[in-house]
């Protein structure tokens, strides 16, 4: 599923200005820089659920250790992108740039070496606070390299694209990668790409730095508030949910949370300024993001061990089980901004939730010896829901907010979103577990059930509340 995040203003033109800037020398290396980065933390995401079993074989981690692996990932991403722009600006996008690739590829290397599930979550982590770098300096270096809107649009396109075809492409490549040469291979593939990316850097403009306050206690206390909450939710489900780790975890989530919100009200450069919570369209945006991620990556997390673990197959035939899914999420990608064009935004969004609710209701009478034509079938309206609501959502949001805050509000909504991922990852691990480690189907359906009720009430509310066209 695309990202989708869109650049704020760029410098003013005259009319004087040529109605079709050259690109900048290394515009090309610019672009292939970012493509792959962006390509790859994408992968990094949908590969690693394919090599979640044989994680688990090898490092003996149970049910919560490879829900960690997934969420200590992307609840770091989701954190830490809030601020990511700003440390963009104060850097130059470029030295950004490169230092989320370099941090990302030793990560990674970490992650390939580590001797047990707790260094591998520990590895996750910073390749989590590096993707989260990486997202906003890969748009700003893009933007750098193109000073003709046109150019700067088409350059864009290719970037969504390329995250988009990453989601096909990250369960085969996971499939293939653990099952020939074991689940390490997934990582460690990312250290000749993040050779190239910094290669391809070297060949590109030096990026200007702007001042850009940051708010360090308004973010130490979004990632305790994340962490606190998923910790509860991943453990309640394997400890019990009055354990008295449970109950400091749910504390810390709720203190942190109260914490979060008093830095940004006294902060003078607050990174969520709250006033934006408060305009309806901007709240709306942001509770359907997160529904959106929760139903499209809860499933990804389920099925991968559903095939696996339920059907016993082998990881290649698991990641190709997903290439139908995701070829649809790459299509709709491209119809959905002509169609937003047509019909108005307000209806795609609400029809994209709509066909992902659907999608998770239907997945509910799988089985064990569910035909698989028809759970690939099943599976292809949760590519097309998603796909079909992010980008006419992006372009609502961004519209019903200022100029000047529509990096913030971009990133407002990709945080969200991640966040949506890594909860669900931690409800539905929670309960696929069943109370141990054997996977539930009673469990499976109830986390569906949960996931397309909230797309219900997201979807009504997006009927109701959000502005026509």
């Amino acid at each position: 599923m695309s990202v989708s995040l869109k650049p704020g203003p760029g410098p003013v033109r005259t009319e004087a200005e040529p109605s079709a800037a050259p690109a900048r020398s290394g515009a090309p290396a610019a672009l292939l820089a970012s493509l792959l980065g962006f390509s790859v933390i994408t992968i990094d995401v949908t590969a690693v659920n394919i090599a979640l079993p044989d994680i688990r074989a090898d490092l003996h981690g149970g049910m919560a250790g490879l829900q960690w692996v997934v969420d200590a990932y992307t609840l770091m991403f989701a954190a830490l992108m809030l601020s990511a722009g700003a440390l963009a600006d104060r850097a130059g996008a470029r030295r950004a740039y490169a230092w989320g690739v370099g941090l990302f590829t030793a990560a990674s290397l970490a992650c390939a070496l580590a001797p047990g599930i707790g260094s591998l979550i520990a590895a996750r982590v910073a390749q989590g606070g590096a993707a989260a770098i990486v997202m906003p300096a890969s748009l700003a270096l893009i933007r750098q390299a193109y000073d003709d809107p046109r150019r700067r649009a088409r350059a864009i396109a290719l970037w969504t694209v390329g995250g988009s075809a990453a989601v096909a492409v990250g369960p085969v490549l996971g499939g293939v990668l653990t099952e020939s040469a074991g689940w390490r291979a997934v990582f460690l593939l990312n250290l000749p790409v993040g050779a190239v990316i910094l290669a391809l850097l070297a060949r590109t403009a030096r990026s200007p730095r702007r001042p850009a306050p940051l708010d360090l206690a308004g973010q130490v206390s979004a990632v305790l508030a994340l962490a606190g909450l998923a910790f509860a939710v991943i453990e309640g489900g394997h400890l019990g949910w009055a354990h008295p780790s449970v109950l400091a975890a749910a504390a810390v989530a709720v203190g942190s949370a109260f914490a979060f919100h008093a830095a940004e009200k006294r902060h003078r450069a607050p990174m969520v300024p709250l006033g934006l919570l408060r305009q309806r369209q901007v709240s709306i945006a942001l509770a359907v993001g997160f529904a959106i991620n929760a139903g499209f990556y809860g499933v990804t997390f389920l099925l991968g061990l559903y095939y696996q673990q339920l059907r016993g197959m082998s990881g290649v035939t698991a990641g190709m089980m997903f290439v139908p899914m995701a070829a649809f999420v790459t299509g709709t990608n491209l119809v959905s901004p002509r169609l937003a064009e047509r019909v108005g935004r307000r209806r795609v969004v609400v029809i994209g939730q709509a066909v992902l609710a659907l999608a998770m209701f239907a997945l509910l009478p799988l089985a064990p010896h569910t035909p698989l034509w028809l759970v690939l079938v099943l599976l292809i309206p949760t590519g097309i829901g998603g796909a079909l609501a992010v980008p006419a959502l992006t372009a609502q949001l961004i519209d019903s907010v200022p100029g000047e805050r529509a990096g913030t509000a971009s990133g407002l909504l990709n945080s969200l979103r991640q966040t949506g991922g890594a909860l669900s990852v931690a409800l539905f691990g929670a309960l696929l577990a069943g109370g141990g480690d054997a996977f539930s189907l009673p469990g499976m359906r109830v986390g569906l059930l949960v996931t397309g009720l909230a797309l219900c009430a997201t979807t009504a509310l997006a009927a109701w509340l959000l502005p026509r066209d």
